[in-house]
Order: C-alpha cells, then structure tokens, then sequence
C-alpha cells in the first residue's frame, strides 16, 4: 500500500489598501446617483434630455422602484 501525503497550501487574506478601493468606490458612486437621476427625475421640468425617450426607456423601472410618473 502507497500512502502520499498531500500538502494544502496556507490561505492568508491581505487587506486591500484604502486607496485602491476609493476610486473604484466612488465611480460606483456617481453611476448609481446617474441611475436614480434617469430612473427618478429624467421627466419634466427637471429632464436634461428633450423628448420622452427616456421616460419610456425606464419606465417599467420607475414603477418597480416607486416613483410615481403619471
């Protein structure tokens, strides 16, 4: 009979560095702030996109979200 022993390698965790992890934070940031602007107020008098094209992209995703658009 052959016994073998296997050898699992140590796992050891490194804390990510605050500077790495801040601009990639804050770019996740402005998208979900410009997703919630599209999503919440792109109509009316706030809308920076003339038309209704926007309005009708999100739509469904207004209503899902609570916003109330008509």
């Amino acid at each position: 009979m052959n016994h073998t022993a296997t050898v699992t390698p140590e796992l050891v965790l490194q804390p990510l560095p605050l500077r790495d992890i801040l601009p990639w934070a804050l770019f996740a940031g402005l998208l979900a702030l410009l997703a919630i602007y599209f999503v919440g107020a792109e109509q009316g008098a706030t809308s920076l996109i003339s038309g209704r094209y926007v309005h009708e992209f999100v739509h469904d995703g207004r209503h899902l979200l609570g916003f109330p658009c008509h």
